[in-house]
């Protein structure tokens, strides 16, 4: 069994150059364990730091920060790197290396710093007066199509690098949504690991999704668990379309497992409810309604010309118009997908159909509060009125953010287990 407790990071997210500083503290702590190098550069030329633990054999990477809202996958990273130098014997049961690429979008990221809760629980307004999520063909997570002009990003260009180098036995992908529950992305089901992944939340009184709305071409495994079937590319349904070509998928020439960990900053226990719910397909329609009628009451404050952002403040307009653009999509894919009909599936729709216009809602008045005040108040009194009804529908709930790093930590030491200890059983099987 491995053991958990110990010391671990600063209750509060490390911001880029904190994350730089620790990890340096680390290494020089445990020389011998530890070590730290720049393995690239982001398009503004900031390092792209590898922390890696331990002589093994075999390779594990652990991605964090590839969406500039998320800082948690920073925090749990340090963490789980901060165990394993002060408990080697894991490392040396499991015959690996752990890799930790402590931050994928450091550009995005600061543009995304601004709030950094500590020991009391952030408001929701405030995350989203501040939140930064860039436009999908900035993500360095996605890759260009093939045969795209499009030439890939420098910080995907370096994952892949690493990918090819090290053909990891497992690559960890952590994530933080703002509001919702817990689920995992799997390219292949390990036997065990969700029964594992359930008691860790519920360990922790983080609620599961019973079905989450991420990934329409990945098979539900309820609750809380998505399977990537089969080598699926050419039909993919994600109105992002970026998916089906992602560094989640690349890796699986090398029999690479990714398991992608969503964590949620605050907690909305009613995605959890699997009971079922009444008139589901009527329930779904009206959610699709609220995304399109909120993002048009967006794209109405922004009337011709409006919506100009200087330089700096650029990816923040184009993130929040590609989201205004792609609502209607949105809501269409999740009216053509097959209804499960449980009262947390219907929870988690309606809870996205708030998240997303809350999020173009905040880039766009950061965007416009230089040149355009006005419009940018009135985007502003939008968060807030939005904020207070999430509030008052759902209830969401701040969890700390040691809860949040555990959970991520707890499943990726375990998913570690199942497939590198001598015991446990290789690749994918029943029992799931």
């Amino acid at each position: 069994m491995i053991q958990t407790t110990g010391p671990t990071c600063h209750p509060g997210y490390p911001a880029v150059g904190e994350l730089e500083r620790r990890a340096r503290a680390l290494a020089s702590a445990v020389p011998g364990t530890l070590r730290l190098r720049a393995v690239g550069e982001s398009r503004a030329g900031r390092p792209l730091w590898l922390l890696s633990a331990g002589h093994g054999e075999r390779n594990i990477l652990t991605v964090a920060g590839a969406h500039a809202n998320e800082p948690v996958g920073g925090a749990s990273a340090l963490r789980l790197a901060r165990l394993l130098a002060h408990g080697p014997g894991t490392l040396d049961r499991l015959g690996c290396t752990w890799h930790f690429l402590l931050c994928l979008d450091p550009d995005g990221a600061r543009l995304a710093h601004g709030w950094v809760p500590e020991d009391v629980a952030p408001s929701l307004e405030e995350c989203h007066l501040r939140f930064y999520r860039p436009a999908f063909a900035r993500q360095p997570e996605s890759l260009p199509a093939p045969g795209s002009a499009r030439p890939p990003m420098p910080e995907s260009a370096t994952l892949v690098r690493l990918l090819d180098e090290l053909r990891p036995v497992a690559q960890f992908t952590l994530h933080g949504i703002e509001f919702g529950g817990a689920f995992a992305m799997m390219t292949r089901p390990v036997p065990g690991a969700a029964r594992a992944f359930r008691a860790t939340a519920g360990r922790l009184g983080v609620p599961l999704d019973d079905h989450p709305c991420d990934g329409p071409d990945w098979l539900p495994e309820r609750p809380g668990i998505l399977i990537r079937p089969g080598d699926r590319t050419g039909d993919e349904r994600d109105p992002s379309g970026f998916v089906a070509e992602s560094t989640w998928l690349y890796p699986r020439r090398y029999g690479t497992l990714t398991t992608l960990v969503e964590a949620p900053a605050w907690a909305v226990p009613a995605v959890a409810d699997a009971r079922p719910a009444p008139d589901p397909r009527r329930a779904v329609a009206r959610i699709g309604d609220l995304l399109v009628a909120r993002t048009r009451e967006l794209a109405a404050l922004l009337p011709g010309g409006a919506d100009h952002a200087p330089g700096p403040l650029a990816p923040l307009r184009d993130a929040a118009r590609e989201l205004i653009e792609v609502a209607p999509s949105v809501a269409a894919t999740w009216a053509a997908e097959e209804i499960t009909g449980s009262r947390g599936h219907i929870a988690t729709l309606a809870v996205a159909a708030r998240r997303l216009p809350l999020r173009a809602a905040g880039m766009m008045r950061r965007a416009l509060l230089p040149t355009a005040p006005t419009t940018a108040n009135a985007l502003g009194d939008l968060v807030r009125e939005w904020c207070q009804e999430l509030d008052k529908t759902f209830t969401p709930h701040w969890l700390p953010i040691p809860t949040q790093t555990s959970l991520h930590v707890h499943t990726m030491l375990d998913v570690a287990e199942r497939i590198c200890a001598p015991h446990a059983t290789p690749g994918g099987g029943q029992g799931f």
